[in-house]
């Protein structure tokens, strides 16, 4: 969803799949695979919440968020995470970057999706 690209993608050939392309751009990289709609006008309220972070912040937290992204998509189910457990990586991310604030917003919503997931 971040990278707006998809599975079936062109550009993913031979060894090269969504998975990889988002493993090989952490930290480094990660500015250039965001999907341009992400910094768009349509993402208004995602930029009022995450306007006053610093270009640092901003991309520690999107390694952070690619990182569950990766660790969710390897290739067998039994390499990736479980899904009790993405649900509190995005909650230890969203606190970190945004504070409990908005935490606290969410917290009845996200308690009942993860006792969906368990």
């Amino acid at each position: 969803m971040f990278t707006g690209r998809r599975p079936t993608d062109e550009l993913f050939k031979d060894d090269l799949n969504l998975h990889n392309f988002a493993k090989m751009a952490l930290c480094e990289r990660v500015t250039e695979i965001v999907d341009q709609f992400l910094s768009s006008e349509a993402m208004q309220g995602v930029q009022d919440c995450i306007g006053s972070l610093s270009e640092h912040t901003r991309i520690e937290c999107l390694v952070s968020v690619f990182q569950i992204g990766v660790a969710c998509s390897y290739d067998f189910p039994i390499d990736r995470m479980n899904m009790s457990d993405v649900v509190l990586e995005l909650l230890l991310v969203k606190d970190k970057f945004l504070g409990n604030e908005v935490r606290d917003n969410t917290t009845q919503f996200t308690s009942e999706i993860s006792k969906a997931i368990v």
